[in-house]
């Protein structure tokens, strides 16, 4: 199964070369990552081209954001699965792609645990996000995957389509609320961590990021699963996330 990653960049010189380096580090061989700068005034591009040419393809160019360059990257990916590692965000070990391969298997979604990460030089963990398996009702009770772990076979995303560019902070809720909730796709949760995710992300930096990304993902659930104007996940999502911050007990074999 050939897999391929989508990174986005711009003005990314100092984090992207962990992104890279997690990427070529993958047991799994059968992969290709697709980067979209947009025409980054860095070294950012120099960088990637220091890379193995023949498992990238690039792009440098203006866009309208990173939704705007998440679709240029799905439009081009050839790969028989396909997810996103951000710039800034770095797989967690080199198995990462061969455990995703081998969940795709029997499902057609697959995710993961993720880890906050301080920077990627010391790994200081700030905050884990510990997956589970899609409840009875899924995303209408608070829950979600994580973005950076969430993985799909290809019809999925062609049936699914492009990312809702209206949505400033929540296009990645939304785009992976209508991958699991609006054609019965079979999900699978990958019981380990997947990701390491450098903390300081649009939808997390402040306050106003918080509530600005839960108004736009109410906005989606409204849109595709004909909630109310209030609904009970507002309030649940966020709550869910609130035992992120407190350290879990690993699983016996599990890395923390």
């Amino acid at each position: 199964m050939k897999i391929s990653v989508l990174t986005v960049t711009w003005n990314s010189a100092a984090t992207v070369r962990h992104t890279l380096d997690s990427f070529f580090a993958q047991s799994h061989e059968d992969k290709e990552l697709v980067v979209i700068d947009g025409a980054s005034r860095d070294d950012t591009v120099e960088i990637v081209k220091s890379y193995p040419r023949d498992a990238i393809r690039l792009v440098c160019e203006p866009d309208e954001g990173m939704y705007d360059a998440l679709n240029k990257a799905l439009a081009l990916h050839g790969g028989d699965a396909v997810g996103v590692l951000n710039s800034d965000d770095a797989y967690h070990d080199a198995h990462v792609l061969s455990r995703i391969a081998s969940a795709l298997r029997e499902a057609d979604i697959v995710h993961g645990h993720l880890r906050f990460v301080s920077d990627h030089a010391t790994k200081r963990v700030v905050r884990r996000w510990q997956a589970t398996p899609r409840p009875a009702r899924g995303f209408r009770t608070g829950w979600m995957p994580a973005h950076p772990t969430f993985y799909v076979r290809r019809e999925v995303a062609e049936r699914v389509g492009p990312f809702d560019c209206t949505l400033a902070t929540a296009a990645d809720y939304d785009w992976m609320l209508r991958a699991v909730e609006l054609h019965g796709y079979r999900t699978a949760m990958v019981d380990r961590v997947m990701v390491d995710m450098q903390a300081g992300g649009r939808s997390t930096a402040s306050l106003g990021a918080h509530i600005r990304h839960n108004l736009e993902a109410l906005r989606s659930r409204r849109r595709w699963l004909r909630s109310g104007a209030v609904d009970y996940a507002l309030l649940a999502k966020p709550a869910r996330k609130l035992g992120q911050f407190v350290r879990p007990r690993s699983a016996p074999g599990r890395p923390a």
